[in-house]
């Protein structure tokens, strides 16, 4: 009798094992799902479905360089603007590869921002890195213009040397590890803005086929030579789109993208496309993303000094609010300065109204996110979430001395 009870218990822990191991390949099957790395952590696909299925109802918040530094300090531990102002860190923090390559004392710096990227992976938060690469061919500023794509591509001059450009990111990918040393998901976001003229890898100078060509052999080099398997790819165009077939303009194929994103900063300056026009092609982002089964995201915006003391209620909500914009997150620049910031800091005069936006139902800091990297998340934990964002409105009302609608 005992030795046929032991044999029940082997054969339950075996069966135990066989129903909570995770097959990332299953996973997508099931789900309906193609990310662009097949083989991806079980950690990073389940950010990628977490995600998309937040993005039904919520958006998180992002800032950039958030706990690196802020308005009048920099380097202090565990602080933030985001967080002296609302009580919790963004749920997304932004961070730029360009670092690896620009700053003077990079070791350093790689080491900081490794530890920033743990923190805040530890805590439940997402990391996006875009990149801020030198000309290639003339070691210069991302705003030196010498024609470049053309001659990095295989079979160009300088095609080994960025494939070592490519190698620093690599390199810098595998310190990305948690605690247990699985590695940490990340999303890359690479040539940004693209459609514009301003970057060396811009519209003017290269063809749209080369744009490609370098988005898929940058890709094809850290999924398949380096064997990084944390990485979420997001393509983000500027502002300067008015259709899905000038979307897709430049766009590298579904297999080489996870994330369909837009910045855009311009559209809300007096001489932008406005209010509206932000909300169509936020739309539009939305619509591509559902129909290529992908995640849609607000990659990058803004207003430099936040002048507009309701800017955050009145202008940035306005642009996501309704159900027909439906995207995983938006992340607003850096806190350099008094004069070069995005966020509010404590003292701020959008500072109220940045409390308001933050607990409107939509918005996500790290505080209100669900774990992304342990299970699929579903309906129930997306209703606690919002119940949980009401107890937190509350919690406002009584503390703070603003009107939250």
């Amino acid at each position: 009798m005992i030795r046929k009870y032991g044999l029940l218990t082997i054969i339950a822990i075996s069966i135990n094992a066989c129903v909570s191991e995770f097959n990332v390949l299953e996973f997508q099957k099931e789900n309906n799902l193609k990310l662009v790395d097949s083989n991806a952590t079980k950690e990073t696909a389940l950010l990628f479905y977490n995600m998309k299925m937040l993005s039904n109802t919520n958006t998180i918040f992002g800032h950039h360089d958030a706990t690196a530094y802020g308005v009048g300090w920099r380097g202090e531990e565990g602080r933030s603007d985001v967080k002296d102002v609302t009580g919790s860190y963004p749920g997304l923090y932004g961070w730029d590869f360009g670092v690896l390559t620009w700053e003077p004392n990079v070791k350093n710096e790689e080491r900081r921002i490794t530890r920033l990227v743990s923190e805040a992976y530890s805590r439940g938060g997402v990391n996006a890195f875009c990149w801020h690469a030198p000309n290639p061919v003339t070691d210069r500023s991302f705003y030196d213009t010498t024609v470049a794509i053309p001659k990095i591509l295989p079979g160009g001059g300088y095609y080994l040397k960025y494939l070592r450009m490519l190698d620093q990111i690599a390199d810098f990918v595998e310190t990305l590890k948690d605690s247990s040393g699985k590695p940490i998901p990340i999303i890359f976001r690479p040539f940004h803005e693209f459609d514009g003229s301003w970057f060396w890898w811009g519209k003017n100078f290269c063809t749209p086929k080369e744009f490609k060509k370098l988005w898929r052999t940058t890709v094809e080099y850290l999924r398949d030579k380096r064997g990084l398997r944390n990485i979420l790819y997001a393509y983000s165009p500027d502002r300067n789109f008015y259709s899905e077939e000038e979307y897709l303009e430049r766009y590298p194929g579904d297999d080489y993208v996870d994330i369909l994103g837009m910045d855009d900063y311009y559209d809300f300056m007096p001489d932008g496309d406005g209010l509206e026009w932000i909300k169509k092609k936020l739309r539009i982002v939305t619509v591509l993303a559902e129909k290529k089964n992908k995640i849609a995201a607000f990659t990058e915006t803004g207003l430099e000094g936040i002048v507009d003391s309701e800017w955050w209620t009145e202008k940035l909500y306005k642009t996501i609010e309704g159900d027909s914009v439906r995207i995983a997150y938006l992340m607003v620049w850096r806190n350099a300065n008094e004069k070069h910031h995005y966020a509010p800091y404590k003292g701020h005069p959008s500072a109220d109204d940045f409390v308001k936006f933050t607990l409107t139902e939509k918005i996500l800091l790290e505080r209100d996110l669900p774990n992304l990297y342990s299970e699929p998340i579903d309906g129930e934990i997306i209703k606690r979430i919002n119940l949980n964002q009401k107890v937190e409105l509350l919690k406002a009302v009584l503390t703070y001395p603003i009107t939250v609608n």
